[in-house]
């Protein structure tokens, strides 16, 4: 069947980010709709859809959602080298804070202790800070803070621009200001230059959306290396994370339907304790190459691949979609790229999905014990999947399946359908300790071995609908 497309998006996801315009400076305005939803309708734009994808729309699975890419990123959120015509130049010295409450272009250099450069402009403000050699070290609050403005932007040039807190973050009043660059309105990262990020608990924050086009970033933390409420959108630059707890994080817990992350380029090397990627709602990649390593790969209630080249080394789950937000259905769906997935021993999954998944194309290869689960239904259209160096074309299912249950790839026989309604036995679990046979490899045809023991494909009671 055909089916046009019609979302409702709100407006600080599609609107703050498409109401760009130029005006006669060549500065970029946008008129601020905050709170406001509109309707976005696709017109003249049609995709057949698969039966289960059709299921999917009909139940108001984001991944059917329009993402307006072409107009999610202002010509000014892309231009890396800035105009300086009409600049401020201010150099930072030790204990003396800047302040900064008016719209413009401000050049930031030199090396001190204990400075914090404050933006409290007006909320239709734009300010652009340009980071040329600048270093900073504070002990307990952000080294850049933006209480207020329309959209800060934070652009790197040549010289060795880097940022550190090295103590214990104190609080502005009732704002937990946890971060080395600390923002409650938007900000763009941009530039031809570099900065590195050390922080004892987040890197960069903001309590609205961050947008990342171009420069090279360097972060270790404690927690999250960059951390929004409502998204995070990718389109260029270079990231590398190490010692974090989560690479990308996106999530308000205030508001459960709110927390996206678009990739659509650059290069990520994210080295986490918990998740690389972490998302409420939506993951997006369309393009980039991407190496993981974390517990989990990439987290969210329903992601999407289209392209791309991706890397995980995963000790959990590779790829979960889960149960994070409650306006989606669990979905994970692969389009195009590139996805290599290696396992940690033990109880992990490649791809984990409290839902269902689909595989229209693209690459796919997981090597571990249980390379798919899923507690919905599956759909292979296309694609290669490639599971432990053996191509197939079927998405195994560990539900009930090999290596434990009764023998086979795991879930039911080819051309069997899971009978309506069935479900887990409550309280069967994989008894501890149990391992695969040393040496033991699956038969031919065979994705996994069967038999009535083995490990077993049971759920993880413990984390089933939580993770």
């Amino acid at each position: 069947m055909k089916k046009k497309i019609v979302a409702v998006i709100l407006a600080t996801t599609l609107v703050a980010t498409a109401c760009g315009q130029a005006d006669g400076t060549g500065a970029i305005t946008a008129e601020n709709k905050e709170e406001e939803q509109i309707e976005a309708v696709v017109e003249n734009t049609e995709m057949t859809l698969s039966p289960l994808a059709s299921e999917n729309a009909a139940a108001g699975s984001a991944v059917f959602e329009v993402i307006d890419t072409e107009e999610m990123f202002t010509e000014r959120d892309q231009q890396q080298t800035p105009d300086l015509s009409e600049a401020v130049y201010l150099t930072v010295s030790d204990g003396e804070d800047i302040v900064i409450d008016t719209e413009g272009v401000y050049v930031l250099s030199g090396q001190a202790e204990n400075v914090t450069i404050r933006v409290a402009a007006d909320s239709k403000d734009k300010v652009q800070l340009v980071l040329d050699d600048l270093q900073i070290t504070n002990t307990d609050t952000p080294c850049i803070y933006v209480s207020s403005a329309d959209k800060v932007f934070l652009t790197t040039v040549s010289g060795n621009n880097r940022l550190t807190v090295n103590g214990t973050f104190t609080a502005d009043g009732d704002t937990n200001t946890d971060a080395v660059i600390f923002s409650k309105d938007n900000l763009v990262l941009n530039g031809t230059g570099s900065l590195q990020v050390v922080s004892t608990d987040n890197g960069i924050t903001s309590k609205d959306g961050i947008k990342i086009t171009g420069g090279s970033y360097e972060i270790s933390c404690e927690r999250s290396a960059i951390e929004a409420h409502e998204e995070i959108e990718i389109s260029d630059g270079t990231i590398v994370v190490s010692k974090c707890n989560d690479g990308l994080h996106a999530e308000n817990d205030d508001d459960d339907t709110t927390g996206t992350i678009y990739i659509g380029g650059g290069s990520l090397q994210i080295a986490a304790a918990d998740d690389a990627i972490h998302a409420t709602t939506i993951v997006r990649i369309d393009a980039g190459e991407m190496v993981l390593d974390a517990a989990e790969g990439i987290e969210a209630t329903d992601i999407q691949i289209n392209g791309g080249t991706i890397v995980i080394t995963a000790s959990d789950d590779g790829i979960n979609a889960a149960q994070k937000s409650s306006s989606l259905t669990p979905l994970f769906e692969m389009n195009g790229g590139d996805v290599t997935i290696t396992m940690g021993a033990g109880d992990t999954d490649g791809v984990d999905a409290n839902g269902d998944i689909i595989i229209n194309g693209g690459t796919i290869r997981i090597d571990g014990n249980s390379t798919f689960d899923y507690d919905g239904k599956a759909e292979y259209n296309g694609g290669t999947i490639i599971e432990n160096g053996e191509e197939t074309n079927t998405i195994t299912n560990q539900f009930m399946g090999g290596p434990g249950g009764f023998g086979g790839r795991g879930g039911f026989p080819e051309g069997m359908e899971r009978p309506e309604g069935s479900q887990r036995p409550e309280g069967m679990e994989r008894p501890e300790g149990s391992q695969r046979p040393e040496g033991m490899t699956p038969p031919e045809g065979m994705g996994r071995p069967g038999g009535h023991g083995g490990q077993g494909g049971m759920e993880k009671p413990e984390e089933r609908g939580q993770n």
